[in-house]
């Protein structure tokens, strides 16, 4: 089963190497990894998927729990949340096949990015299944490169259900000269 795990760091050098080394080590493959600040500058937020079990996805929260930087951990799997993924398709489009491309794209709600003498590269937005169907039906044009971000989630709701302001104040202000180390 496909886990998706948010995981809440200190914004500093080495700990995505840290939280990738712990998926290596204890032999998990990550589906899809995507790392970027928060609305608090020195918070970064992760949102990294898994196939796991129940007992596997307990053990990954665990030990992510256990490494130097990680301020909070939440496995959102069975939670109402929103999951988005961004897509670039570079796809073959003779003069011939053009209105065609556009046509699908406009179907898929994605919009062109990019407008060259024989292709067209196309920007969708949206659940994975929306954009493995685009991929999909653009296959037979001739798709020429292809370019994913990789999932970001976040849970349904208003703040305080699963927020970065849930991170313990003292943990997310350390300055980064101070040279603490501790495991949450």
């Amino acid at each position: 089963m496909l886990n998706t795990f948010v995981v809440y760091v200190e914004n500093k050098p080495g700990v995505l190497t840290r939280v990738s080394s712990l998926f290596r080590r204890r032999a998990f493959n990550i589906d899809s990894l995507t790392v970027g600040r928060t609305e608090k500058p020195e918070v970064s937020r992760m949102t990294i998927t898994v196939d796991a079990d129940r007992d596997q996805a307990r053990r990954i929260e665990a030990n992510l729990y256990k490494l130097v930087n990680v301020l909070l951990v939440e496995n959102i799997t069975h939670e109402p949340a929103m999951m988005r993924d961004l897509a670039m398709i570079k796809v073959a489009a003779t003069h011939e096949a053009r209105s065609h491309v556009l046509e699908l794209a406009s179907v898929f709600r994605a919009r062109v990015v990019d407008v060259a003498p024989e292709s067209l590269t196309i920007e969708i937005t949206g659940a994975e299944d929306k954009i493995d169907g685009l991929l999909e039906v653009l296959r037979p044009y001739g798709v020429l490169e292809m370019v994913r971000t990789g999932i970001v989630a976040m849970r349904r709701g208003g703040k305080g259900s699963g927020a970065s302001s849930d991170i313990p104040q003292g943990l997310a202000q350390i300055a980064p000269d101070e040279g603490v180390s501790y495991s949450v």
